[in-house]
């Protein structure tokens, strides 16, 4: 392998892409009518959170809902946080007009700055009677709760939601846990790792001659959130309806069951246990990564058509689609090793960008396998605005990936940068009615 993969040209350029190609997403964000279409008001402004969560599940679904305008307010440990922020390096450079309260807390954890925005940080000690008081006031005036503490802790500390719900009957009290509120292992600690290990996922990726291998990013903690994210809202529907709360049960190990899409219903209806097949598909050929000359490229012909298509244009082999052992998908997963050995074969003659020109426009899934400055210099970036500029208090302009859905072609605002530790405590206690100096003394006893 050659080393000097980022000074190519790691795209073709659009002028070399059919038409209908690069210009498609290009009229989502620019409506060609007289009067274009605006985006939709934040649907859940008015909705207030009260996040007692940490890490990434949790945070990614409060996250979500604040991106809809609800105002989340992320109760955090006194002295350290949300666990994320102490995991750094790398952190964001602190700028030199930061505010001189925050001068003796640690930068900030790209980390943590990956899923807080729109939200607002408040730090108290509910172990305290003072602090827990704080904290059912906030109980009282939200519509929301999100924690992800081991099965019943909370209400160890009258938190949990029976406690709530006697304090607010039309709250939706959101649980992310590691395996659920009831079973076995109610009471196990959840993680990403570990449940990729125990429910299936790591045993289907890697190399087939290889280990299990865990997914690059916390799928697990991600999917978590997403399906948090999406109770949360089926449950304020369901509010607006019956005028009751609901209590969700949301957790990694049945999200990651639910993930497992194909591979458990080939289990579940035909028996077939899953395995790894590194890049490949076990039910598609070819569906997998080839090495070329200088890099790597991933090939998707899903069909016979686009089978015929690559097969003539790029295998220069117009004979394959017709001889048996291709001729279908199904004789094609038979005969995978033939199939595959010809393919590498071909591709491995030409550098990267030859074989992404000559796909370009032929009608079969392919994209090259990019590294992350590569993805985030990919043209479909910048045409999409899938990163913003903020401005953090401490760190100055920051950069983060923008929220992944548009509305009418518009994206919800980042409205607020993710918080740096308790910036906002003084803020929520005043609107909750603590005097100035009742603050002061909760900040003397360390309850805040």
């Amino acid at each position: 392998m050659t080393s000097n993969l980022l000074s190519r040209t790691p795209f073709p350029r659009l002028e070399k892409l059919p038409r209908k190609s690069y210009l498609a997403p290009l009229r989502l964000l620019n409506v060609d009518h007289a009067q274009p279409l605006q985006g939709i008001p934040p649907p859940l402004q008015g909705i207030k959170v009260l996040d007692l969560t940490r890490v990434l599940a949790g945070p990614t679904a409060t996250m979500l809902l604040a991106d809809l305008g609800a105002d989340v307010v992320k109760v955090e440990e006194v002295s350290r946080g949300d666990d994320t922020r102490s995991w750094y390096p790398p952190a964001a450079p602190l700028s030199e007009s930061a505010p001189e309260e925050a001068a003796h807390l640690p930068p900030e954890s790209a980390y943590f700055l990956a899923v807080n925005r729109n939200k607002r940080s408040i730090t108290v000690n509910f172990k305290e009677p003072e602090g827990l008081g704080i904290v059912h006031k906030l109980v009282q005036r939200s519509d929301v709760l999100v924690e992800n503490f081991v099965s019943g802790k909370l209400a160890e500390f009258g938190l949990g939601w029976e406690d709530c719900r006697k304090i607010n009957p039309r709250l939706i009290y959101a649980s992310i846990t590691g395996y659920g509120q009831t079973g076995p292992y109610r009471k196990a600690a959840g993680y990403d790792v570990i449940v990729e290990a125990e429910a299936g996922l790591m045993h289907i990726t890697g190399e087939p001659d290889g280990p299990p291998c865990k997914v690059g990013v916390a799928a697990t903690d991600i999917a978590t959130g997403l399906y948090a994210h999406g109770a949360i809202m089926a449950g304020l529907l369901s509010r607006a309806k019956t005028g009751q709360g609901a209590w969700i049960d949301c957790n990694l190990f049945e999200s990651q069951l639910a993930g497992l899409a194909n591979i458990a219903s080939n289990y579940l209806i035909a028996g077939q246990e899953g395995g790894r097949h590194g890049t490949a598909h076990p039910s598609i050929v070819p569906y997998q990564v080839f090495p070329c000359k200088d890099g790597f490229i991933m090939i998707g012909a899903g069909n016979d058509k686009q089978f015929k298509l690559f097969a003539e244009a790029i295998l220069g082999r117009p004979d394959l689609p017709a001889d048996p052992k291709f001729s279908s998908n199904k004789a094609r997963v038979a005969n995978r090793q033939e199939l595959v050995a010809l393919i590498t074969e071909t591709l491995q003659r030409e550098e990267r960008d030859h074989w992404i020109e000559k796909l370009t426009g032929l009608g079969v899934p392919f994209g090259p396998i990019n590294n992350i400055h590569q993805t985030f210099a990919h043209p479909q970036v910048a045409a999409r605005q899938m990163v913003s500029e903020v401005e953090h208090p401490r760190a100055g302009k920051i950069k983060l990936v923008s929220p992944a859905v548009t509305y009418n072609g518009r994206r919800m605002p980042i409205t607020r940068p993710p918080p740096y530790l308790s910036q906002h405590t003084r803020e929520v206690l005043t609107e909750l009615g603590y005097r100035d100096e009742e603050i002061s003394e909760l900040k003397a006893k360390k309850i805040i």
